[in-house]
């Protein structure tokens, strides 16, 4: 059994564990994680030009306009994993009888959303 803990934006602290340990029992496609790899690469890249945007002062709408961006970026990649974790983790975990893990998928999507 794994266990991973993550700090939410606000502040919360979330753990969970995964039954059939940190690969969930199954491999994920190398491309599959080299486009959300690459995707999350993309979206820090903007952020640090947002945060540049506004260290040079300027103007608040730009800055909201280019972080609007960022989020949807950041969006699209959760979608993605979203997708990918619900093709690939649950159905495995349907199919080894693993109810924590949709009581997880459950409390991903309530966060995510």
């Amino acid at each position: 059994m794994s266990t991973h803990t993550h700090v939410l934006e606000d502040g919360t602290v979330v753990t969970h564990t995964h039954g059939q340990g940190a690969d969930h029992g199954h491999t994920h496609d190398p491309k599959e994680v080299r486009q959300i790899v690459n995707r999350l690469a993309k979206a820090i890249g903007h952020l640090e030009s947002v945060k540049r945007m506004v260290e040079d002062g300027r103007e608040c709408s730009e800055v909201l306009i280019q972080l609007a961006a960022v989020k949807s970026a950041l969006n699209n990649t959760g979608k993605v994993i979203l997708k990918q974790h619900i093709s690939h983790c649950i159905v495995d975990a349907i199919e080894t009888g693993d109810d924590e893990a949709l009581e997880n998928l459950n409390q991903a999507i309530d966060r995510l959303l």
